[in-house]
């Protein structure tokens, strides 16, 4: 971890929060789908069409652990899909629009796998899903059994792709200021749901949380049924089953990451079949990068500078038929 790396994780988000990026127009998207445990929910987003003649392509944005639609990579993603002509889904995970319904976690798919199939994306023949941090590893998990046959590719930025040993980096002293930041999210989503429905710890056992794990062991493991910690982190990391993804995907990392470190992703990128396409990206932190950022990312058409522009160049390769 670098200098660098606290600079570009923590500049965008606070410039953000002093002047917010405006997404693209949109309107509100919902669908709902049915939990063993607990019934009826009621997934929310925005869905922005571009301007123009209707597209065909549609790329699923998936925030991370804690966060929301709202925050700077999310936005910034769903306004490089306008520019180039796609339609975009800034999906909010069970909980995270704060209404109460539930919380997730980093192996549930579920979540994705309803919203792939509502009735609003039911026109699009090209679907992709871009994921960052925790909802890049939830991405990933779905690239192992993808549920939609127009699924064309996944990307993720900045994913943990072993839980367990990201659980303990950001659990780290060094890493205090992003923990606090990333439960101060995940203690609000646990709020709304207490204040609706029964929750499996007491809402003042989560309140003075002070670790990652913490919140894995009282609140993820109760909720979804998973024996321990261990159990949870084992059984649904991807970096162990990277390989078996069964449409491309393209995997980032940066290098300076002080959030998700390098050597907790490094052995999980060897050897990877020619499906996965994975990448070092030296210039930025976690999900937050330079604006004129570049990517090696193989031939083809021209991209505007930026991660998002250029990632979304990469997924749009995969069309059934081609570029426009």
């Amino acid at each position: 971890m670098t200098l660098a790396g606290h600079l570009w994780t923590l500049v965008p988000n606070l410039r953000h929060r002093a002047r917010p990026w405006t997404p693209p127009a949109g309107a509100a998207w919902s669908t709902t789908l049915q939990d063993p445990r607990i019934g009826a929910l009621t997934l929310r987003g925005v869905l922005h069409r571009a301007a123009g003649a209707p597209s065909r392509e549609l790329v699923v944005l998936v925030h991370g652990l804690g966060g929301a639609i709202d925050s700077h990579y999310v936005i910034g993603a769903a306004r490089a899909a306008a520019a180039a002509g796609v339609d975009s889904l800034r999906l909010a995970l069970r909980g995270a629009d704060r209404a109460g319904e539930d919380f997730y976690h980093a192996g549930l798919t579920v979540d994705l796998e309803a919203a792939l199939a509502s009735p609003a994306l039911a026109a699009y023949t090209d679907l992709y899903v871009l994921g960052f941090s925790l909802g890049g590893h939830v991405t990933l998990c779905h690239a192992l059994r993808p549920s939609d046959a127009r699924l064309r590719a996944v990307a993720s930025v900045c994913a943990p792709l072993d839980l367990a040993a990201g659980c303990a980096a950001i659990d780290h002293p060094r890493a205090a200021v992003y923990c606090r930041h990333v439960l101060a999210g995940l203690k609000e989503i646990y709020t709304q749901v207490a204040r609706r429905r029964e929750v499996p710890t007491p809402l003042a056992s989560i309140e003075r949380l002070t670790t990652i794990r913490g919140w894995d062991r009282l609140a993820v493991v109760p909720r979804f049924g998973f024996v321990s910690v261990g159990d949870y982190h084992g059984s649904c990391s991807v970096g162990p089953r990277l390989g078996q993804v069964q449409v491309p995907a393209l995997v980032l990392s940066a290098s300076a990451d002080p959030m998700i470190p390098a050597a907790t992703v490094a052995p999980h990128v060897r050897g990877l079949p020619a499906i996965v396409t994975h990448r070092w990206v030296d210039r930025g932190g976690h999900v937050g990068f330079p604006a004129g950022l570049r990517l090696d990312l193989g031939p083809g058409p021209d991209a505007a500078p930026g991660l998002a522009p250029q990632v979304l160049a990469w997924l749009r390769r995969h069309a059934a038929s081609g570029l426009p």
